[in-house]
């Protein structure tokens, strides 16, 4: 073995390990390094200490666009995009980098003591929102009230575009956990 090709496989094992940690499937890991299966469900046993989840991923491009979903979202890609075209890291590795601040972004709201739930946004969904961006399906579109960048479908017309914060759904945040909340913190 060459040492370009031991270099190779000694950065795939750290990017595996990187996204096995935040939560990527296996098909995640197994489209972004060169490492074999067998090799992946070994290191993902080993970091996670269970089998990988089995299964296809069942993501499409209509989750991305409903309201909190579609806020969690453009704010990951807006990070994205930012670090694949602005610092040393690219493609795997900016999406790695990417979701570690979309976490800390996304808990930034939390009040202090307040436990961290799931994200909104898996690593594995966050992956997919980027191969839809790069199959053409998805794009980013203006809002014409905040001027943000949000994901909306491919060709949908950008005129009079506004945004999910902008314009939130009637029932937007009346979920049964945060009406149980603010019923137990009301009393």
């Amino acid at each position: 073995m060459s040492s370009k090709s031991v270099s190779r496989e000694a950065d795939d094992i750290l990017l595996a390990t990187d996204m096995v940690r935040l939560g990527a499937r296996l098909q995640v890991l197994q489209a972004e390094t060169s490492l074999s299966y067998d090799r992946l469900a070994r290191l993902y046993r080993e970091v996670k200490g269970a089998s990988p989840p089995k299964g296809m991923l069942p993501f499409s491009v209509d989750w991305f666009m409903t309201w909190l979903p579609n806020i969690h979202s453009s704010l990951f890609y807006n990070i994205y995009r930012y670090l694949d075209a602005f610092t040393p890291a690219k493609k795997s590795h900016a999406l790695v980098e990417a979701y570690r601040l979309y976490l800390e972004q996304s808990a930034a709201g939390l009040q202090p003591g307040e436990p961290a739930g799931e994200p909104v946004l898996s690593f594995t969904q966050a992956w997919m929102l980027v191969r839809f961006f790069e199959s053409g399906l998805v794009q980013l579109s203006c809002c014409q009230q905040c001027h943000g960048q949000f994901v909306a479908h491919a060709h949908d017309p950008e005129t009079g575009f506004v945004c999910a914060i902008c314009k939130p759904p009637p029932r937007a945040g009346k979920t049964r956990s945060r009406r149980k909340t603010s019923a137990r913190a009301s009393v």
